[in-house]
């Protein structure tokens, strides 16, 4: 590939990227607070792009005033680049045009609960019902054995997920960085939980934290539970990946 497909390739990658930058797109494959950066390198590879095609373009007004059999020697010397060289903008068109799905029960039910121990545990804020991420409430629950939640009403939004007994969990995939190391958050459902859950379902699940603890059978990871008091489907939020620090 020549410096002016390279130029174009690299075009198109800034273009891409900026794409995804400005749009909900780079939810799907980095967490939100990447999103400066990915702006950033958008505008360095468009830069990139135009000093490639200005540094290539310079020798060619050179050499109009050189003679012309030098520049038959230096066509024959020439060589063709492969046109296939050029499938490598296909990816490109994929990004801009094909939006991934976030990674669900599929994925979330092979692979371990990735709990973490927090580093602490912040005073919880006001309001009834308390809204808080399944990996917040999973980790007051499990690492300070609900001390932080007391009888208070949570409200925690996921997917559903289904073990091989078909007992559900309300999951969130968290992100350290990108989608690539995305593991699940997992909460057990007791209580009042409709009749028929199907994976993947967007559920709304407002309850108390309760003691009953499972293992995962994955990882023997510990999966706490909430007594459900009110469920409901609700729509896919905006960004499906939590964050740990969220």
């Amino acid at each position: 590939m020549n410096r002016q497909a390279q130029a174009a390739v690299l075009f198109l990658v800034g273009g891409a990227v900026l794409h995804a930058g400005f749009t909900d797109l780079h939810l799907r494959y980095v967490k939100a607070g990447l999103r400066p950066l990915l702006l950033v390198a958008g505008i360095v590879l468009i830069v990139a792009a135009i000093a490639t095609v200005w540094y290539e373009l310079r020798p060619r007004a050179t050499q109009e005033n050189q003679p012309e059999r030098e520049h038959h020697d230096q066509r024959s010397h020439a060589h063709r680049e492969p046109r296939v060289s050029w499938l490598l903008v296909l990816p490109l068109l994929a990004l801009i045009l094909v939006a991934p799905p976030a990674l669900g029960s599929y994925s979330a039910m092979r692979t371990g609960t990735a709990l973490q121990q927090p580093w602490g545990f912040p005073t919880l804020s006001a309001g009834d019902p308390l809204r808080l991420s399944v990996a917040d409430y999973a980790g007051r629950a499990v690492y300070d054995h609900g001390r932080s939640l007391g009888d208070r009403r949570i409200r925690v939004t996921g997917f559903i997920t289904l073990d091989r007994n078909g007992a559900p969990y309300l999951t969130r995939m968290v992100l350290n960085c990108c989608a690539a190391d995305a593991q699940p958050v997992k909460i057990g459902l007791s209580g009042q939980i409709p009749a028929v859950l199907h994976p993947d379902t967007w559920l709304e699940v407002t309850g108390t934290y309760t003691g009953k603890q499972t293992r995962d059978p994955v990882n023997d990871g510990a999966i706490p539970f909430i007594d459900v008091s009110q469920a409901r489907p609700v729509p896919a939020p905006h960004n499906e990946y939590e964050n740990w620090s969220s």
